[in-house]
């Protein structure tokens, strides 16, 4: 099936795809004429990046756990592995968003909002 079909029944836009082939994350067929021809098998290994890059893991964990997926003597604990420091990574932003969060909040919430020029946000921001 060709990259418009694929992109419609993926859900990706046929950019991602190309891009996808482009770093070798997915190897459609060609065609005589060229074309790219995808597969069931193709369709599933986007289906699987697309559901893989929605859960935030980057491209080289996609490459691993594509591999992986395509391994069928792999140990689950390698991608477990995989899973674990992705999820740590989360936990890590999420620590940190709650930080910037709890931070601007106070900011807010000491500045008046009148008409005065004192600013205890643009006084934080300046601060060294």
């Amino acid at each position: 099936m060709n990259i418009s079909e694929t992109a419609r029944i993926t859900g990706l836009p046929a950019k991602t795809i190309r891009y996808y082939e482009e770093i070798e994350l997915v190897r459609p067929d060609r065609q005589d004429n060229g074309y790219r021809d995808f597969n069931d098998t193709h369709i599933h290994q986007l289906r699987f990046l697309a559901r893989a890059r929605a859960l935030g893991f980057g491209i080289d964990d996609c490459r691993s756990l594509l591999a992986l997926w395509d391994d069928r003597d792999r140990a689950s604990a390698d991608v477990r592995h995989i899973a674990q420091t992705h999820l740590k990574d989360i936990e890590r932003k999420i620590a940190d968003l709650s930080a910037m969060r709890a931070t601007l909040s106070h900011l807010v919430d000491t500045c008046a909002g009148n008409d005065r020029p004192d600013c205890p946000i643009l006084n934080s921001l300046a601060d060294t």
